[in-house]
């Protein structure tokens, strides 16, 4: 409700996140490779309320079958005064390469199942993601559009 109206009026903002990649387990005798979480999270500035609190969850790895990348998304709205319920997505992520500013730049692409908006991430480090736009160009504010890695 709130967060489309927020990334809209903010350029599109998009989400997702990154770094999901780490070491790879893998058991003896070639079994199956186990998937990386990765979760981030932070607070995005609002209009109408002290922020919308943000955490993605990313499962896989850069390299895993497109399948295999999912992500659970949730916004919580703090103090609106509304009170609208949390907003949840999940689908799956994809690697893209390139901002506007920066052609090596590492940028998740999130794509929800069913209705909800793309989000895209660049990765700003190991342990940063930030929210960019969709024409992968970074805002005035970037600073304030940054997710930590939480684990």
């Amino acid at each position: 409700m709130q967060l489309r109206t927020l990334l809209a009026g903010s350029a599109m903002l998009a989400l997702l996140a990154g770094c999901a990649s780490g070491p790879s387990d893998e058991g003896s005798g070639g079994e199956a490779i186990q998937a990386t979480s990765a979760t981030y999270q932070g607070t995005l500035p609002c209009r109408n309320c002290d922020g919308i609190a943000l955490t993605v969850t990313m499962e896989g790895e850069d390299q895993s079958a497109p399948a295999q990348r999912t992500f659970d998304l949730t916004a919580a709205y703090q103090n609106h005064p509304q009170n609208p319920p949390n907003e949840n997505y999940s689908g799956n992520w994809d690697v893209l390469t390139g901002t506007a500013d920066n052609p090596e730049a590492t940028v998740y692409e999130l794509v929800p199942n069913g209705e909800g908006q793309t989000y895209y991430f660049m990765r700003v480090s190991p342990q940063t993601l930030e929210l960019i736009d969709p024409q992968r160009r970074r805002f005035q504010n970037n600073d304030m559009l940054q997710l930590t890695r939480q684990q």
